[in-house]
């Protein structure tokens, strides 16, 4: 069964830090770009981060740069996401998201054409 696994999600204090993690399970994530997306009660899904396949190209959206952190180890099938600083406006359910992509030097932070989703994580930023 092929599936991503979402996990490291919970309540935090503001300015505290959160990492999450994505493991793949039945397939191999050598050959996708992963993003990270976030979904907040009443807003769109909206695009946190990326990372290429090979890992040398990342991307983050504004209100993230500086405080998050984007990673992948694919000998262990899993990617990661370093959250410090977090804010209240951190708060939603987080995603991972797998794109199959020729190319190893690129990544989407858009979440349609995605190929393969995670059930997401919860994550509460609240003192």
């Amino acid at each position: 069964q092929l599936q991503l696994v979402e996990s490291g999600g919970g309540l935090e204090q503001p300015g505290g830090s959160l990492r999450l993690s994505c493991a793949a399970s039945g397939f191999t994530l050598d050959y996708y770009a992963i993003g990270w997306f976030r979904q907040a009660p009443g807003k769109e899904r909206e695009g946190v981060s990326c990372i290429s396949r090979n890992g040398e190209i990342t991307n983050y959206v504004d209100s993230v740069k500086g405080r998050f952190t984007i990673s992948r180890d694919n000998a262990k099938n899993t990617v990661y996401l370093q959250m410090n600083s977090l804010q209240p406006e951190d708060t939603a359910v987080y995603y991972c998201a797998a794109d199959r992509v020729a190319f190893q030097y690129m990544c989407r932070m858009t979440p349609s054409g995605q190929d393969y989703w995670g059930q997401g994580t919860q994550v509460t930023v609240s003192s």
